[in-house]
């Protein structure tokens, strides 16, 4: 789970799966603090995926997240951070999955800037993009 904030004035919290698929979206505007948006998304990964057991997140999830999730879904929130006194740009484990997918994304001309009014709109066409992805892998025409 992480958020982009490379959007003016919007922020997307996103949770994938280990290959990179999107499996919940939360646009919201960008004052909101980013544990919230972390709430958000995760309310509506409950139910859905009974499976689910672990989470890994940024460092800018923790916090009481970790035992919210814990009691509010069953999930264990395992934080990812930086090794101490790394410097530099530094390829995280698990990490680099979530910030993957914002890459994919990142190629769609829609997402590349904020074009929607509403934040509705917003994570539906994260999610169309995605579909989009999915249907061009099945089908083998790459990527």
């Amino acid at each position: 789970m992480m958020r982009e904030k490379k959007i003016n004035g919007r922020k997307r919290h996103i949770v994938v799966d280990v290959i990179g698929l999107v499996l919940a979206v939360v646009v919201h505007v960008g004052d909101t603090q980013d544990r919230d948006g972390a709430k958000e998304v995760l309310r509506k990964l409950r139910g859905r995926f009974p499976r689910l057991l672990k989470i890994w997140a940024d460092g800018g999830y923790a916090g009481k997240l970790t035992e919210w999730s814990m009691r509010f879904g069953g999930w264990i929130l395992e934080i990812v951070k930086r090794r101490e006194g790394s410097k530099g740009f530094e390829v995280l484990p698990r990490r680099w999955v979530v910030e993957r997918t914002f890459g994919w994304l990142g190629r769609c001309r829609r997402l590349s800037k904020d074009y929607e009014r509403r934040t509705e709109n917003s994570e539906t066409m994260i999610y169309l993009v995605m579909i989009g992805i999915m249907l061009r892998r099945m089908t083998k025409r790459g990527y």
